[in-house]
């Protein structure tokens, strides 16, 4: 089957502090529905390619003593959703492709992955853990839509009863609720949404193309009363942007009927540092100078730590009281409760892939 055409990204524009962050150019698309209206048309949108990449194989493994989990897929390279802030960014630098507009617009998907799952999978001595999905970008960002290879990858998995973690901040999980539901119900699968702000503006601003908070907090609700646990994140908070909102995400996550809440303070390695700073200027400029300060502090007087057992962990009395506030919240609303746990146990290789080996 032919890949779908390229669709317009819509809200992309210059990268150029000018024009990279004028609001009237952050047309909505899919994900922003509702009441979104531009007061003027902007700029004309730049237009999405998507380009297929043929990788030899799709499980990304890593001994990181910062991340709790050791395998990884990412059915695609750069994301959509736009956030300023996503650490992803300079992955794009491989491709000789800008951190910026680049990594929003020129996209690379993998049709493939089901396939190399599958195969991986089968191979005698493989051992299971549970698989993450989102860890670099998004799985469900807008072009899941038509390409579908997150859900594909989550049928392999359901049909070797393999143990997966979503991350997203896409209401598009619900999708699959079908094959989720069932996965969960066998202690297979557990959902990681990410709410940063419960201000649509503010939203809107840091995560441009990502579906509006109230519609996450519903895609908590639809997959907490299918019966799959839901984490939310807080992640990245934000001084003195977004900082002031944690308890209010916890209580309404937490209504919304989320198991568990983690958080994380902003980092900002490499290329991300000057798109941050340029969002500052161009949307905060009366308080910039005192978001980098706090976010300097915490990182050691840079604007990020890069080293392992440092790199997640903030520092400073500005990030020690965030960590109460978050700590505080999170037992007043019962989320410090549940362990995130899934049973390895189960995997099988279907009869007919063992006869492949």
């Amino acid at each position: 089957m032919p890949p779908p055409p390229p669709r317009p990204a819509r809200g992309a524009t210059l990268n150029t502090a000018s024009s990279r962050f004028d609001d009237r150019a952050r047309a909505a698309d899919g994900d922003w529905l509702d009441d979104q209206q531009l007061v003027d048309e902007g700029p004309p949108p730049l237009r999405t390619t998507v380009t297929v990449e043929r990788p030899r194989s799709i499980i990304t493994r890593n001994q990181s003593p910062d991340i709790a989990f050791d395998r990884s897929i990412n059915a695609y390279r750069g994301c959509e959703h736009g956030c300023i802030y996503c650490f992803a960014r300079p992955t794009h630098a491989y491709h000789n492709l800008s951190p910026g507009l680049d990594f929003e617009s020129r996209l690379f998907a993998k049709p493939d992955a089901p396939a190399l799952l599958r195969t991986e999978l089968s191979k005698r001595g493989y051992t299971c853990k549970p698989l993450a999905l989102g860890t670099n970008t998004d799985p469900y960002q807008p072009i899941e839509r038509d390409w579908r290879i997150t859900r594909q990858i989550l049928e392999v998995l359901a049909e070797f009863h393999h143990p997966v973690t979503i991350t997203t901040k896409s209401d598009r999980v619900t999708r699959d609720i079908d094959l989720l539901a069932p996965m969960a119900a066998a202690g297979l699968a557990a959902v990681m949404l990410s709410v940063t702000s419960l201000d649509p503006a503010t939203a809107r601003s840091l995560e441009p193309r990502a579906p509006a908070p109230h519609r996450r907090l519903a895609a908590i609700r639809r997959l907490s009363d299918a019966g799959v646990p839901v984490w939310v994140s807080i992640s990245p908070v934000i001084p003195a942007i977004t900082d002031h909102e944690v308890e209010a995400i916890v209580a309404a996550a937490a209504d919304a009927g989320a198991v568990g809440a983690f958080s994380l303070a902003v980092r900002l390695p490499l290329e991300v540092a000057p798109l941050f700073r340029d969002w500052l200027a161009t949307h905060h400029p009366d308080r910039a100078a005192r978001v980098m300060s706090h976010i300097t502090e915490m990182r050691g007087g840079k604007d990020n730590d890069p080293r392992f057992f440092d790199r997640f962990k903030a520092q400073g009395a500005y990030a020690e009281l965030m960590r109460t506030r978050f700590h505080k919240a999170r037992a007043r609303h019962g989320l410090d409760q549940r362990r995130l746990e899934l049973d390895c146990t189960q995997f099988r290789v279907p009869t007919d892939q063992l006869a492949l080996f």
